[in-house]
């Protein structure tokens, strides 16, 4: 005995590893998730920071620029003249020349860091362009940019205006019609590769910011505005990419519509994966559309479309929802790998910034760990399963024995598909009638059960029970048993759930639906009282409710195991099967089934449909109890609590009135026949709250669900077993 218990240390340790592990890996989990929560937070508000800080000083020095007394008045001068109407056009060319060459702008400007400066009128016309492809007088601002110039005369406070996309070969100071912060793209934007057919990824464009600054009169009236053209590449993604984490960490600014400013840190990546064109001076930045592939591109996925829509990436679109916040489970990038990160969206620049980290790197060492614990965990279980298998070897060999001997029974008609149900009286197989080609339930009693009182039993239900031809009432197809003394009988099988798991899995149910189901079962019993049958076990789990024959919510009342004539009860002995001290289930039994079963009678059963309607509707039993005798003592002596201050909420009086009065002690204080409840029952105001079409839309809606819950139950055999019966060995 002490070989065979030895598979027990090693697994109740493997049992150990396995809670110890699951709560580490817990702890550990959150604790990672904390910590990287902080750090990308730490690690967006440091980006965003020196971002603010960079645009703040370019405004700064705009301003100094556009307030310095020679180069304001200037300007103020060329404002005034310059424009689409420019009178004296000598004139406007000497002051462009003394701005750029006398005042030396342009050296100034080198020196600051910036390429161009434009001066722009309030009607939004360029009138002077410091760069070598100077503009036409007159040439107007693009049209994406005007509302921000127009921001910046509004309040006379310098700008910054994001990264666009402007001619290389052509004038600096006019963007390309295609791109302009804040332009729609129209639906092509977020599609695949859009770097072949934007436009705006030509090889001669170029990528730049502007920072702009009001210039003022003597009299502080803003006459124009003193626009820089800034290299975005020098500063702007540089700012970005310094604080990147590990070997994966990106930080990148995207705009309202989810096309990257800055450049990309995998930027040779996404030229190969075709996110961008792979032409000389084309960059992600403006060109990379951050949506999710659909897949990691850098495990090969390829995705199905080039040109079907794809969603944005899911931190670009919470931050352009105006969202701030951290995900630490991982999601897709542009790439299609799986991430971790943070968002911020910046509403007084327009843009917003993310930075985000491969989800292999952040989680390698729980995933370290993990491996740890698993490995221990099952070389503990392997040793488990290597003891139990020695151990228990013979019980194996046995079972494998049995199941041959029905595998190799090729005479019945019975295929057995799965075990769904065992209990005291045998096991319940799903089955394949060879010649009928239909599903059946088959109960059999097995040799070890088959003792002279069960088997006495189960030929009593099987005569009983066949003799009965209601709807709402199993129906017995067969019945015999094989040579080696397997009984049997087949039954229609049933798809749905018993009351009991009913209440299980869906609560406490609406009235006008117990209503119905309590007709129904009250239905069913009015034919077997009126054949002269007691059921005597009517409980939640020998009620089944199905959908079945295009009947919603249709009630199956089965295991007339206990059934036995009325007239029986005036018998001074009782035959053999009802020697047993309790026929039946204590929790709904009447009280007079407690004291004596033999005084059971139809009122008995119309009791424990009252215990059933209490069930379904709190879905609590009448009276609680530690033991089974305390639940007895407590129907034979007290009176039940009424179901609405069971639960704590109103029910219908008319359907409250009546479960208590089928729960009486007394029987002749219940309804006296199955006929008269049903009348009373059909009479509740609640009858017509549950109509056909809601049953229907309950079963269509909760199917899978009950399938795959029932699926989950079922114990699966060979579907080649079958069992054999013999036409002639038959003992109806």
């Amino acid at each position: 005995m002490g070989t065979k218990r030895n598979w027990i240390a090693p697994l109740l340790a493997a049992l150990v590893v396995a809670c110890v592990g699951w709560w580490a890996d817990n702890e550990l989990r959150e604790v990672m998730r904390e910590e990287l929560t902080d750090d990308l937070r730490t690690m967006l508000n440091a980006d965003v920071t020196a971002l603010e800080i960079w645009m703040a000083n370019q405004k700064r020095i705009a301003a100094a620029l556009a307030e310095e007394p020679r180069l304001r008045n200037l300007a103020v001068d060329l404002l005034s003249k310059g424009g689409a109407k420019a009178a004296d056009r000598p004139a406007v060319a000497l002051l462009a020349r003394q701005l750029i060459i006398g005042d030396r702008l342009q050296a100034r400007l080198s020196s600051l860091g910036y390429t161009v400066a434009q001066l722009v009128n309030t009607n939004c016309e360029i009138v002077l362009d410091s760069g070598r492809a100077r503009s036409r007088m007159g040439t107007q601002v693009a049209d994406e940019l005007q509302p921000r110039f127009a921001e910046l005369f509004a309040s006379s406070e310098p700008i910054i205006i994001t990264p666009f996309k402007m001619q290389a070969a052509e004038n600096l100071g006019r963007p390309q019609g295609g791109r302009g912060p804040g332009r729609p793209r129209g639906p092509g934007s977020r599609f695949g590769s859009n770097a072949s057919t934007n436009a705006t990824t030509a090889p001669r464009s170029l990528t730049v910011m502007q920072v702009a600054a009001p210039v003022k009169d003597t009299n502080g009236v803003t006459r124009g505005a003193l626009a820089l053209i800034i290299n975005p590449d020098a500063e702007f993604t540089r700012i970005l990419s310094v604080a990147r984490s590990g070997d994966s960490g990106e930080t990148f600014a995207f705009d309202p519509e989810g096309v990257m400013l800055s450049k990309s840190r995998f930027e040779e990546q996404v030229k190969q994966f075709g996110l961008v064109q792979t032409l000389p001076g084309v960059s992600s930045a403006l060109t990379l559309h951050l949506t999710d592939p659909g897949g990691d591109l850098t495990r090969g996925f390829k995705p199905g479309s080039t040109n079907a829509f794809r969603p944005l990436i899911e931190m670009v679109r919470r931050a352009i929802d105006g969202s701030t916040g951290v995900e630490v489970r991982p999601f897709r990038d542009y790439r299609g790998v799986p991430v971790i990160g943070a968002w911020m969206w910046l509403p007084h620049y327009g843009f917003g910034v993310g930075t985000k980290i491969d989800a292999r790197e952040a989680y390698r060492t729980l995933r370290l760990v993990r491996t740890v614990f698993v490995v221990l965990f099952l070389l503990l279980v392997l040793a488990s399963l290597v003891i139990l298998l020695y151990s228990y070897r013979q019980v194996v060999w046995r079972r494998r024995l049995t199941e041959a001997e029905l595998k190799a029974r090729q005479l019945g008609q019975y295929q057995l598909l799965e075990k769904i149900g065992e209990g005291g009286m045998g096991t319940v197989y799903k089955a394949h009638h060879a010649l009928l080609r239909r599903e059946t339930a088959l109960k059999l009693l097995t040799p070890d059960k088959a003792d002279p009182i069960s088997i006495q039993r189960f030929e009593r239900e099987v005569r009983l029970t066949c003799r009965l031809m209601h709807p709402n009432t199993i129906q017995i197809f067969d019945y015999g048993h094989t040579p080696e003394g397997i009984f049997y009988y087949a039954m229609e099988y049933l798809d749905g759930l018993n009351l009991a798991e009913f209440v299980d899995a869906y609560g406490p149910q609406p009235e006008g639906r117990v209503v119905n189901l309590l007709i129904q079962v009250c239905e069913s019993l009015a034919e077997a009282h009126a054949s002269g049958l007691v059921h005597r076990d009517i409980k939640p789990a020998n009620v089944f409710v199905t959908d079945r024959g295009g009947v919603p919510d249709m009630v199956k009342v089965l295991d007339f195991g206990l059934v036995r004539p009325v007239a029986s009860a005036d018998n001074t002995a009782l035959d053999a099967a009802d020697t047993e001290i309790l026929a039946g289930t204590p929790n709904y039994m009447s009280p007079e089934a407690v004291e004596n079963g033999a005084t059971a009678d139809a009122r008995s059963d119309l009791y424990s449909v009252g215990a059933v309607g209490y069930y379904l509707l709190t879905g609590q039993g009448v009276f609680d109890g530690e033991t089974i005798a305390e639940i007895c003592r407590k129907r034979v002596e007290e009176e039940p609590v009424p179901p609405s201050i069971r639960i704590g909420r109103p029910i219908c009086p008319h359907l409250e009135a009546l479960i208590l009065r089928c729960l009486e002690r007394d029987p002749k204080d219940r309804p006296q026949s199955a006929h008269e409840l049903i009348t009373l029952l059909a009479a509740s105001p609640r009858i017509a709250d549950w109509n056909v079409e809601q049953r229907a839309a309950w079963w269509v809606a909760h199917r899978e669900a009950i399938n795959r819950a029932r699926a989950a139950e079922a114990e699966p055999i060979e579907a080649a077993k079958a069992v054999n019966i013999e036409i002639e060995d038959r003992a109806l």
